[in-house]
């Protein structure tokens, strides 16, 4: 069988920046083992699989090149600009069903399109000395969520200049480690390193604005911020914390459209 594909890229109105992302529409499932095969093959951050359901909206899965995880936000992104763009999805929001991360939406306000995700339950802990060693540099404070950790250092010189070492960063546990600090043109940076799961370092990663958008809403007493993700390729994100929800909003552009023979 022929399966078309789409590669976008994410968080961005420009190619080659921003996050890029996979997304197929199928029919039915794939076996998993196929999906993650396929996810293998792309070597992107995430592969995302899409099928349309009977409540008006659409089951997502998301694959790493090794794992399937429970949240991914530049690739729920990159699908919803994909059901818009080419699958003439008829009003302005989608609707999609997850497996572990409840019901999420997209909503769709001229070229840019606003995720509404669960806000990440986050307690602050003891930096576990793996990651103090491989940044070689304790930080401020530091947070536990769901997933990631997350590491809150002085000034977004320091965040631009870390080299980690990523077999510590995997020794750590969890999904991945995400540092962050305030930004020199928005409210806040970060980076996120997720080689526990495959991805040395994620472009620019949604999920995890799910933790960072609680913890810079306190800490700068608003709830509407600008942030920055100082990967190599950048992106950048509006976030809004509402209630128990964060929105995070931003752009796609399409790179790639082509078919894979399964």
């Amino acid at each position: 069988m022929n399966q078309k594909i789409y590669q976008i890229d994410a968080f961005t109105s420009k190619v080659f920046s921003g996050n890029p992302a996979a997304v197929c529409v199928l029919d039915a499932w794939l076996p998993a083992k196929t999906m993650q095969s396929i996810a293998g093959e792309n070597n992107l951050a995430e592969t995302a699989f899409v099928v349309k359901n009977e409540a008006k909206g659409y089951d997502i899965r998301w694959f790493t090149p090794t794992i399937e995880v429970d949240l991914c936000g530049h690739a729920t992104l990159a699908s919803a600009y994909v059901l818009f763009k080419y699958y003439s999805h008829p009003t302005d929001e989608i609707r999609f069903s997850t497996l572990a991360s409840g019901e999420l939406s997209v909503v769709k306000s001229k070229d840019r399109l606003t995720l509404n995700f669960p806000a990440d339950i986050i307690n602050k802990m003891a930096t576990p000395q793996a990651l103090i060693d491989a940044f070689g540099k304790a930080p401020l404070e530091t947070f536990k969520g769901k997933t990631d950790f997350v590491l809150v250092y002085e000034n977004q010189k320091e965040i631009e200049t870390f080299t980690p070492d990523l077999s510590l960063i995997k020794k750590a546990g969890g999904r991945g480690c995400i540092i962050t600090a305030p930004g020199n043109e928005v409210d806040f940076v970060s980076r996120f390193f997720g080689p526990q799961v495959g991805v040395d370092e994620d472009p620019v990663t949604g999920s995890a604005h799910t933790s960072l958008t609680p913890i810079w809403s306190e800490k700068l007493g608003k709830i509407k911020l600008k942030a920055r993700q100082l990967s190599k390729r950048q992106g950048d994100l509006d976030c809004e914390l509402k209630g128990d929800r964060v929105l995070i909003t931003g752009t796609a552009v399409t790179y790639l459209i082509g078919e894979i023979e399964i």
